[in-house]
């Protein structure tokens, strides 16, 4: 199960771990890790991506190494047969971007809650601002997908022989170069010859809920991007792009692909 309604995880609370991995916008005058602490889903831990990525790189979100990853799995008390269910305050993307980062590191049972804790509390379902004891597990194995992760190199290769697309998930102004990126330092524009489709078009608004199977592939079709040619995602920082990593993996069954240092690295100046 790649999503789960609010009704199925109501129903399993007990049987699965949860990770709330809400992030926010810098602008965005939220604070994710507060309002955890004010509520959550019953039994949730939080998980902060900023807080759990490469410390050594100079670019945003980066995937750590798997060092780090099992050290901190086992600190959340993860082992490989916990089936994980995440979900985010937001628009699904850090939620996405966890789904995403566990599956690259090879854990084989990760879903998103459908609607993320928006939907949760649109349907009163419970809340709470209790933070269960963590047992740490004792071991935890890794099996990496290094092809999963694209690097700047690849992505300036490609320019020239075209062997793969590449989607942005980013608005389409700041694609265009019509918008100033958010991040200092950063050119304006995209990789040439990529494709852009922005990361809300696979979202419904009014339930936060990812568009059906048809609808995607539709939205895939709309903006020229042949899903059945392999497919690389970026964004601005990696984060964004997991939603249409996630899009991707429903309508083609295929592993997501994802360029990590995405805009935050390619279009430095």
């Amino acid at each position: 199960m790649t999503l789960v309604s609010t009704e199925w995880l109501n129903n399993n609370l007990s049987k699965v771990k949860i990770f709330d991995a809400s992030w926010h916008l810098p602008n965005s005058n939220r604070d994710a890790k507060k309002e955890y602490l004010e509520k959550h889903i019953p039994g949730a831990m939080f998980w902060d991506v900023d807080e759990h990525s490469d410390k050594n790189s100079s670019y945003p979100h980066m995937i750590p190494d798997s060092k780090y990853w099992t050290k901190m799995l086992l600190s959340f008390g993860i082992t490989n047969h916990d089936h994980i269910i995440v979900y985010d305050h937001s628009y699904l993307y850090s939620a996405c971007r966890l789904w995403f980062v566990l599956r690259y590191f090879g854990h084989k049972k990760v879903s998103i809650l459908n609607g993320g804790f928006q939907k949760w509390l649109k349907e009163k379902k419970p809340v709470t601002q209790k933070i269960d004891r963590i047992d740490k597990a004792d071991n935890y194995i890794i099996n990496e997908n290094n092809d999963w992760i694209k690097n700047k190199k690849q992505i300036n290769e490609n320019i020239k022989n075209n062997s793969f697309v590449l989607v942005d998930a980013r608005s389409r102004d700041r694609f265009e170069g019509k918008k100033e990126e958010p991040r200092p330092g950063l050119k304006k524009g995209c990789v040439p010859g990529s494709k852009n489709i922005p990361f809300q078009n696979c979202i419904n608004v009014a339930t936060n809920t990812f568009k059906s199977k048809s609808e995607l592939v539709n939205i895939f079709k709309e903006n020229n991007v042949d899903y059945y040619k392999p497919t690389v995602f970026m964004c601005g920082s990696g984060i964004t792009a997991c939603v249409l990593g996630l899009a991707y993996f429903l309508i083609s069954d295929k592993n997501a692909v994802i360029y990590d240092g995405s805009f935050a690295e390619w279009g430095k100046k």
